[in-house]
């Protein structure tokens, strides 16, 4: 005989299988991740890149920053692709006689950095605020979201030239202003993401055997959200590489002896015609990241989306082989 009471005490069961099988899209082993990977050139060629610029930008400022900040100038605008100097000038020298090479790999440290914190940051809080008002919806909701329209529409470029202005340029106060700049991307994606998933059946299913709101948005919603905000995440880091290295340009960001890409292009901007390598140099720079960050969150999109995936990712060579006829 089958007793009476045993479906109460099955009922977890459901909740939790479901959210892990409609969670299993978006938890993929690292192993089928790396033969993705491997088939796709241009993310496998941009993960490379970006791999390098953090091992260097990691380890060698640690023992070059002061020969990166030296003043030579008998070596002033020294022309690149030249070892008569050392292999520190392979790259040429600036208007005081520093290394481009040198100044580049100290430059890296500081823009990678600004860019990791700045989406760590603005990521962890936008994600964050955007779950929970997305799933309470109600007053809090609409005040976040007006908040987050203004702060949308005022381009966030001229919010950090006015904030900046006012307080003194440091990495810090960078990392913040461009935080706050970029929270509403998050913001909006996850709760309209959010929006939708607290509808489903697995959260219907932890609602019914009393899970807590918060254990809710933990366990079962946040999963869910994070493979978008990754993808997301990538593809601001260019945002902010690039926004970092406006306002250096402009003047506004970063000074010495602190150095960024930005910075270095900004000085070589009046000798562009007699020592092109200057600016040339960090420009390309700021453009190889940016583009590998880009090519990188595409192929984080296209892994999650089959119908994307053949834009990204070879077809995987047939082994059978057809009978002649």
């Amino acid at each position: 005989m089958i007793p009476t009471q045993s479906a109460p005490a099955a009922a977890p069961g459901p909740a939790t299988g479901g959210a892990t099988t409609a969670g299993r899209s978006a938890r993929r082993t690292y192993a089928a991740d790396l033969k993705l990977l491997i088939r796709s050139a241009s993310a496998l060629a941009s993960l490379i890149w970006l791999l390098a610029l953090i091992l260097i930008a990691a380890v060698f400022p640690l023992f070059i920053t002061d020969a990166a900040n030296h003043q030579d100038l008998a070596l002033r605008f020294l022309p690149p692709f030249t070892v008569d100097h050392g292999l520190s000038f392979v790259l040429g020298a600036d208007s005081l006689g520093r290394p481009i090479l040198l100044q580049l790999i100290v430059g890296a440290r500081t823009s990678l950095l600004v860019a990791a914190c700045t989406v760590a940051l603005s990521a962890l809080v936008g994600t964050v605020i955007g779950i929970v008002s997305g799933y309470y919806g109600g007053w809090a909701d609409t005040v976040l979201m007006r908040l987050a329209d203004i702060l949308h529409t005022v381009p966030s470029l001229l919010l950090a030239l006015a904030v900046l202005y006012v307080l003194q340029p440091s990495i810090t106060n960078l990392v913040l202003v461009l935080a706050v700049t970029r929270i509403p991307v998050y913001l909006r994606t996850a709760r309209a993401q959010t929006l939708e998933l607290r509808e489903r059946v697995f959260v219907e299913s932890s609602r019914s055997i009393g899970a807590s709101d918060w254990r809710i948005m933990a366990k079962d919603i946040t999963p869910m959200v994070t493979p978008t905000m990754r993808t997301l995440a990538m593809l601001e880091v260019a945002n902010v590489i690039l926004a970092a290295a406006s306002l250096s340009f402009l003047g506004i960001g970063l000074q010495r002896p602190d150095v960024d890409w930005g910075m270095m292009v900004s000085d070589g901007r009046s000798y562009l015609s007699v020592a092109w390598w200057v600016t040339v140099f960090p420009g390309l720079t700021i453009v190889a990241t940016a583009l590998a960050a880009n090519l990188l969150s595409n192929w984080l999109r296209a892994i999650e989306d089959p119908t994307q995936r053949g834009f990204f990712v070879k077809p995987a060579k047939r082994t059978t082989k057809t009978a002649r006829s």
